[in-house]
């Protein structure tokens, strides 16, 4: 989220942390929090360029000589970080508050390598994907992980929703349709096969997609429906190479993909049988199909 939302093209009214009101979308955090290993000034600038006096970098080696910090160093932990103010991006939007938004779109970082780059999700089925919250957590984030591991984490923040996950679905499916916005799913995972196989979604593919769906590009492409994961995919996108667009298509091995993808559709039905019995069935349906 951090690394895309710091766009030199778009301003920034927060990196985590937000409310969608009537009034529009408002951020309560106040500041931005972001990975520094590998950090550099080419590849995230505007990142690089916000470490400075006032930010507090955290499992940073520094040069007991020059001060300066090591990025590349990961010998205390993969998961270094840095706070800092918000103003510290340059095109930072400041007070924190935008209009009502006309697209939202979910990250998920699939370690199957069989989700699509991109999904266009209707009413259902961007209630149904915000309630699962599918991801993997990754190594340099979370504590003893050494390599993808597939979680579900209610709206994305299972820790921090304290009601029933219906009310939020409610919420956010009365919004979309008061407001028509739009919601696509964003997979930053792998693609090409799984973990230690494929390789990651390239970040420039990544960002053109959002661009895309920002301005409305993507809504000008063909679409074809996954049948397994109940998706609309495009089959083409401005700046991303048109074989990357079916994930299927990157496997050397099809009938591996195959018994991924539905392993993985498997893996949600599950978790939503387990977690919400109670949920109403036309968001209940809006998921895979195993």
């Amino acid at each position: 989220k951090t690394t895309l939302s710091a766009d030199p093209g778009r301003k920034l009214i927060g990196d985590d942390e937000h409310g969608w009101s009537e009034e529009g979308i408002f951020n309560f955090e106040g500041g931005c929090y972001a990975k520094c290993i590998n950090l550099d000034p080419e590849g995230e600038p505007e990142i690089y360029g916000a470490i400075k006096f006032g930010s507090l970098v955290e499992n940073v080696v520094i040069d007991s000589e020059s001060r300066e910090p090591d990025f590349d160093d990961g010998s205390l932990t993969d998961n270094s970080r840095v706070g800092y103010p918000v103003d510290y991006i340059s095109n930072a939007a400041i007070p924190g508050v935008g209009g009502i938004p006309k697209v939202v779109i979910f990250l998920t970082a699939d370690a199957f390598g069989v989700l699509p780059p991109i999904s266009r999700l209707d009413q259902n089925a961007a209630m149904y994907h915000f309630v699962t919250g599918f991801t993997s957590k990754l190594a340099g984030t979370e504590r003893g992980v050494q390599e993808p591991q597939p979680t579900f984490s209610t709206c994305f923040g299972e820790p921090f929703m304290p009601m029933d996950p219906s009310i939020y679905a409610k919420m956010l499916g009365e919004r979309i349709e008061k407001y028509n916005t739009k919601v696509y799913l964003i997979n930053t995972g792998w693609a090409g096969g799984p973990y230690g196989v494929g390789s990651r979604m390239k970040l420039r593919y990544t960002r053109a997609m959002v661009t895309a769906a920002l301005n409305g590009d993507i809504d000008k492409a063909e679409y074809q429906h996954d049948e397994v994961f109940n998706l609309d995919v495009p089959q083409t996108c401005p700046n991303v190479p048109d074989e990357i667009m079916n994930p299927r298509d990157t496997w050397e091995d099809k009938a591996a993909y195959d018994e991924s993808a539905k392993k993985l559709a498997k893996m949600f039905q599950d978790n939503f049988a387990k977690k919400y019995p109670n949920m109403p069935k036309n968001i209940a349906d809006a998921g895979p199909r195993a």
